[in-house]
């Protein structure tokens, strides 16, 4: 009989309580763990599916008191059909084409996100981090994880998305622009070219993190239709009941240490 070694507990902290960033006037909390080992994916996997989203080598979930605002939400590839205005962004990015690069920091890419904090995001936390602190973010991953570069024509890239490989499907971690191409809806596009990478991987989801329905930011996830949400416990699909309709126009991907 061959021997296995017994497997190391799992331990789940939970954070202090810190303002909320998306609904003012409350406070949010969250519990975490370590993802680390050789069962790292598999854990991610199954963290993933319970509703936790990754930083670095750290999974977290919120368990914020009297509040449940945040709703994990992911997108069934093979049901999702682009609505009239998805198909419109599509259109408007043909000339664009993504490339997958492995998880590595350049000068490139952390010029085009420091454009975009600044512009975005100025107040920020993120709109300070230097180049070593970025490449922290990107490559500080125990996981399957790639960037997305997406160019024009020219080879210039103007969006890029930081992407984790679960075993179900594809997770959008954390996605950024160039600034004055907001018309274009980049943030949008890059989930879009997430569901067509799936379709082609047969993964059947795209994860999104949170939808949080009362916050502009992060509210615009439900327009991706169909769509499944997290609700006690069980996926469920997003029904009309569940939103109100967002404007375009805030399709930023925010970056999901803050969710």
């Amino acid at each position: 009989m061959t021997y296995k070694p017994p497997r190391r507990p799992q331990f789940f902290y939970t954070t202090a309580p810190l303002p909320c960033p998306y609904v003012a006037g409350r406070t949010e909390r969250k519990v975490v763990t370590e993802i680390t080992g050789p069962d790292a994916d598999t854990l991610h996997d199954r963290l993933s599916r319970a509703g936790f989203r990754r930083s670095h080598n750290i999974a977290y979930a919120p368990v914020c008191p009297a509040c449940q605002s945040c709703v994990p939400i992911r997108i069934p590839v093979a049901n999702f059909q682009p609505d009239r205005t998805l198909r419109r962004i599509a259109k408007a990015n043909l000339g664009m084409e993504g490339f997958e690069v492995p998880p590595r920091a350049t000068a490139e890419q952390f010029q085009l996100f420091q454009r975009y904090q600044q512009a975005r995001h100025g107040e920020g936390d993120m709109a300070t981090m230097s180049f070593y602190d970025y490449r922290a973010m990107v490559e500080d991953t125990p996981i399957e994880s790639f960037i997305v570069e997406f160019r024009e024509p020219d080879d210039r890239m103007v969006s890029a998305c930081l992407t984790d490989r679960l075993g179900d499907g594809l997770s959008a971690v954390y996605s950024f622009f160039a600034p004055g191409l907001e018309k274009r809806s980049l943030g949008t596009y890059a989930i879009l070219w997430l569901v067509e990478r799936a379709r082609a991987l047969d993964l059947p989801y795209v994860y999104l993190g949170y939808w949080v329905p009362e916050s502009r930011k992060m509210a615009y996830k439900a327009r991706f239709r169909p769509s499944e949400i997290l609700v006690g416990g069980t996926w469920r699909m997003l029904t009309d009941a569940d939103i109100e309709p967002v404007p375009l126009g805030t399709d930023t991907l925010v970056p999901q240490s803050a969710e």
